[in-house]
Parts: C-alpha cells; structure tokens; sequence
C-alpha cells in the first residue's frame, strides 16, 4: 500500500476510534498495516497478556482486540467492565482449540495432587478452572518457583513449551497433547540447509516449536525477547520460527538485516505456508471497520471472569517481582 492510501486510511481509523471511544490493541502476528495503525492511533502492539494489561491502563469504554479469540477473552477478564471487541470471532488458535474444558478438566481430575499451570493460549473456561495461567516469557522462572515449594504441575495445552520448560527445568510435569499448527510445522532438514546456505545468521525460535527446532536456535524465548534478540544481533541475516507477523517489528528496529521464515516445506511437511497463522491474518482494515456489534463482543459469565482472574493475578504478581529483581528481556 502505498503512504497517501495508507494515510487515508488512518485518518478513517482515527475518526472512527475516537467516536466510538475506543482504544485499538493488537498482537505482535497480526498484519503489519493494523499494527501500524494500531502504533499511529496511540495504542499498543504486544504479546497477549501486555496487551491486557495495557487495556487496564486506558480510559477509553470499548477496547479492540486484533488478535485471536482466547486474546479477546484475557482483555475482558482484566477489564470486565469494558466492553471487548474481536475483528473476528472466527479467529482461534489450534493450541485453545486442542484443549476443550470438559476433556481438560477430566485429564485433571486423574492428578488431583497437581497445581493446573496453564499456557495463555487458551480459553476462559480452561483458565478459570487453573491455578496459574503463564506466558512464554514468565513460564520458566514460575514453574521453577512452584518446584522449589515442592509443587507437582499438569501444563496445558503446548506440548512442545512443555517439553522445553521441562528439559531447561527438570521439574515433575505432566504434559496435555497440544501443538501450535504454526510452529509444528517447522522442517529440522530445511531449516539446517538455510543455515548452511546463509552462513553469517542468527536461529531465532519460539518454544512452541519442536525440541529438534529448539535445538538449532541461537535465541528461544517470547515474541518480546526474539523481538529484541533480532535488534542487538550482530548478524545481517535473522532466521525467524515463529508468525511472519514480527517480521514488521524486527524489520523496523533493524531495517538493514535480512529476515528469513524458518522453513516448512520439505520432507514431511503437510503444507507449503504453514509458518503463517490463518486466523491471525483473518484481521483486516474491512473488518476493523466494522467491528463494533454484538456479533464481535466478547461475553463471559461473572463466575468464569472471577475465578480466571485469580489464576491471571497470580502469575501478574509473580511477574512483577520476578522483574523487579531480574532485568525484562523477554
């Protein structure tokens, strides 16, 4: 798009926040157009839980979440009395979708000795019936920390974070069978002929993604930290396995460097564009336009918010004090 267009197009988004006193929140894969938008209109670009946050923080009545649908659902858990919009209810994820209550709760009912540590990919209900809900960025230290109160642990749902917290960690943990389509997808072979074929780069991953995956990266961490690992590598080319959608972020704080998506295509591989997330990409300027209905509201019951927001709270508190005394790099 080029920048009059775009131009005009933010001046409609502008208009249109401020006469239906709403702030625009989104997340870090979504495309880079609302992104920027979202930057230009005064709100805010992150991961799920600081987007959350960062709505508590707002004045405005109506907040608009570009993201996904369990994203949406952690906004109005932190702001009930906020009205949430999605731009699509239809905009899930494969890790909320793999983890329905019913089967969940009955997988834990068989652990009763077991704190329900949950990933934010997933859905109120899952959340409200946990103990801790945690980030990729805070799962570590957290996890580390129940441990050492000799706390047994059930992870939900991402089997791969899981493994990765439990192979850093060494920590008792029974693991629920969920993956990230995106970040399953990955190609170990694929991905050590790009960086045989790059030479001088960088292997960023996200932990959702395969243990052989892991095992190649330079950098693992949250979408912050690989946000910032992209910014102060001395590398001219990035290797990135995670959404294309950071790529906007990365490109902007290192215009000079060359991305790459970490490869899916190859032996194995059930698809040529796996490393794109569909529903992320179901967020467009059209349906930011239209946003504002009943059909785009988010609606939890008061019980499923109260009791989610303990299991929120808690690894918020924990947060804070973890950073407090350790610098945020994730």
């Amino acid at each position: 798009m080029n920048e009059s267009n775009y131009k005009r197009r933010l001046e409609e988004v502008k208009k249109f926040l401020n006469v239906n006193d709403a702030k625009l929140i989104s997340h870090y894969y979504v495309d880079s157009e609302i992104q920027r938008l979202t930057e230009d209109t005064g709100g805010c670009v992150a991961d799920s839980l600081q987007m959350a946050k960062f709505g508590t923080e707002q004045t405005e009545k109506n907040l608009i979440i570009a993201g996904v649908r369990f994203m949406g659902e952690t906004a109005k858990i932190l702001n009930p009395e906020k009205k949430i919009y999605v731009l699509d209810k239809d905009a899930t994820c494969s890790l909320d979708d793999s983890c329905g209550v019913d089967d969940f709760k009955n997988f834990c009912d068989k652990y009763p000795d077991r704190d329900i540590v949950v990933y934010a990919n997933t859905s109120a209900e899952v959340k409200a019936m946990s103990d801790w809900v945690v980030t990729s960025s805070i799962a570590i230290p957290l996890v580390e920390n129940l441990a050492s109160r000799g706390k047994k642990i059930i992870w939900a749902p991402d089997k791969y974070l899981g493994s990765y917290i439990q192979d850093q960690t060494g920590v008792d943990m029974i693991m629920w069978d969920g993956a990230c389509i995106v970040h399953e997808e990955y190609k170990t072979i694929e991905l050590k002929k790009l960086i045989q074929e790059l030479g001088d780069c960088e292997v960023l991953v996200h932990p959702e993604s395969p243990r052989s995956i892991i095992q190649l990266a330079d950098v693992v961490g949250s979408t912050t930290k690989l946000i910032n690992a992209s910014k102060i590598s001395k590398s001219k080319n990035i290797i990135v396995a995670t959404e294309k959608g950071i790529f906007y972020q990365m490109k902007k704080l290192s215009p000079e460097k060359n991305f790459f998506e970490a490869p899916t295509e190859g032996e194995g591989a059930t698809c040529k564009s796996c490393g794109r997330c569909p529903w992320m990409h179901l967020n467009t300027f059209d349906k930011l336009m239209n946003v504002i209905n009943q059909n785009n509201e988010i609606h939890l019951d008061e019980k499923t918010v109260a009791h989610a927001k303990k299991s929120i709270n808690r690894m918020i508190e924990f947060e804070d004090k973890y950073y407090q005394k350790n610098k945020r790099a994730s």
